[in-house]
């Protein structure tokens, strides 16, 4: 029963973070201050939500103010999956990816699910996904998983995004 609760990260910038995760991906602010005291320092902190939890992103700038994003080549988190409850919702925040030119990193179709990875104002790297559901899961003959690593085909998401406005 146990489940992932939240992911904390840090930023150089909440302003920007802000943009990015409420602005842009549509989550909702669920707390924002500014010199808040932790870890030894002060900074900015700001938790956002999807669907009314507490917060399922955390970020502050406690250590990490005007900073660059980690280097590739250095062990870390790889990415950050934000799950979408059905293919419109995905194929929406799609839509306004493009409407802002944001930079694609990989699109893929693993079988179980279809994906969109891109980076965050700060480098952390997310995956933008919708799981099938598991009736149409590639399966091997003993009912485990195929791993696929398809292309994802674009043009067909976005004829379930819905309309604008």
């Amino acid at each position: 029963g146990v489940t992932i609760g939240h992911v904390h990260l840090r930023t150089a910038d909440i302003d920007r973070v802000r943009a990015f995760y409420v602005d842009l991906l549509g989550f909702d602010v669920v707390a924002e201050a500014r010199d808040v005291p932790g870890w030894g320092t002060t900074g900015d902190i700001l938790f956002v939500s999807a669907g009314g939890y507490h917060h399922h992103l955390g970020f502050n700038t406690w250590k990490s103010a005007g900073g660059g994003p980690q280097p590739d080549g250095v062990a870390g988190l790889h990415h950050v999956a934000i799950r979408y409850p059905t293919r419109a919702g995905l194929a929406d925040a799609l839509r306004r990816l493009q409407e802002v030119d944001w930079p694609l990193r990989q699109v893929t179709d693993h079988g179980t699910d279809e994906a969109i990875y891109i980076s965050d104002p700060d480098g952390n790297d997310l995956e933008l996904c919708w799981d099938r559901p598991f009736d149409q899961w590639p399966l091997d003959g003993d009912g485990h998983v195929l791993p696929l690593f398809g292309d994802l085909d674009l043009d067909d998401l976005l004829t379930e995004a819905p309309p604008e406005g």
